[in-house]
């Protein structure tokens, strides 16, 4: 029972907060984009980074960071992408990084509804580029919440990245009911994973750095994962709703998010309209693992043209992989 638990504070890295919910200003603002900053309507200012093209622009990402991570996480994708034609943003989601009150947990409808008006935004920046909206493991559950709203944002399709679709219908009750009774009566209480030898990648230098970075987040308390899995738990109800085109990747070594859960969002993603990859060798960081290029050459074939097969063939694997993970805890 402890171990399920805490592989939860563990997704994405690490974590932090306060009791306090973040509650949005009244809308004063047309959402916007600066240089360094994304300032949705109600004028919080939530820290950009941005990666141009070196080449002539084929399409524009808005990538999404998972829990405790910031905007920093998309740095060598970004790079890799740019090389290839494909401009990327990516922000401080509220709580996160530099973005105002760090440590504390915005709520679900917030987290997508800053989703929605930065690609509003970006989409008028770039208004003849395809748009795509990338979200990885935290992020990738925004993601899922905002593709499949009844207005979602003006998206060519998206990107799931090991995304935490790890809801209550999938815990142990004890497990559900523990975090609850906790998150409520001690909120203050935090948590982290150290000393649990689970790894979310095999890239050792790079979870090195992210330890020693600031900007990421270390210790949680029980009322942010409390928020987390409220957000997973929609984020798993609502996956069937998306009609957008959709590729999923996941590691097949991920130790982050259970193969379970996956296995569900994967069979409720409606089949005519989305692409799976699964990475044998992949962890849950797929992005930054040591085998990120293949799965960047992949996210850019598959940006390019939905119906080609992937470079890695990785999606060849597709469904009849599923059955391996069926079996699998």
């Amino acid at each position: 029972m402890k171990k399920v638990f805490i592989i939860l504070i563990l997704l994405c890295v690490t974590s932090a907060c306060t009791s306090q919910m973040v509650r949005p200003a009244p809308k004063k603002f047309i959402p916007r984009i600066t240089k360094n900053a994304f300032i949705p309507g109600d004028g919080a200012i939530l820290p950009l980074q941005i990666w141009p093209s070196a080449l002539p622009p084929k399409a524009v990402i808005l990538a999404l960071h998972g829990f405790n991570d910031y905007s920093g996480f998309f740095d060598a994708p970004g790079k890799f992408l740019s090389k290839r034609g494909i401009i990327s943003y990516a922000y401080d989601q509220r709580g996160f990084g530099g973005a105002p009150a760090t440590g504390t947990w915005a709520g679900t409808s917030i987290y997508v509804r800053d989703a929605t008006q930065a690609a509003h935004a970006i989409k008028q920046k770039h208004p003849k580029l395809p748009l795509f909206l990338e979200g990885t493991s935290m992020g990738g559950a925004v993601a899922i919440v905002t593709a499949s709203a009844p207005n979602p944002p003006p998206v060519d399709g998206v990107i799931l990245a090991a995304p935490a679709v790890w809801g209550r219908a999938t815990m142990p009750w004890y497990q559900s009911l523990a975090l609850s009774i906790g998150a409520h009566i001690l909120p203050g209480i935090t948590v982290n994973g150290s000393g649990l030898g689970i790894e979310p990648s095999d890239n050792h230098e790079m979870l090195i750095n992210l330890g020693r970075n600031p900007l990421v987040i270390k210790e949680t308390r029980l009322d942010t994962l409390y928020g987390l899995v409220n957000l997973m738990d929609a984020a798993s109800t609502t996956v069937p709703n998306i009609t957008i085109p959709t590729l999923v990747l996941y590691g097949e070594r991920d130790e982050i998010i259970p193969k379970k859960p996956t296995l569900r969002m994967l069979y409720s993603l409606p089949s005519d309209r989305h692409r799976i990859a699964l990475y044998k060798q992949g962890y849950h960081m797929l992005l930054r693992d040591l085998q990120a290029g293949t799965v960047l050459e992949d996210i850019m074939t598959w940006i390019q043209d939905k119906n080609a097969p992937l470079p890695s063939k990785a999606d060849r694997r597709n469904l009849g992989a599923l059955d391996i993970m069926r079996s699998e805890p």
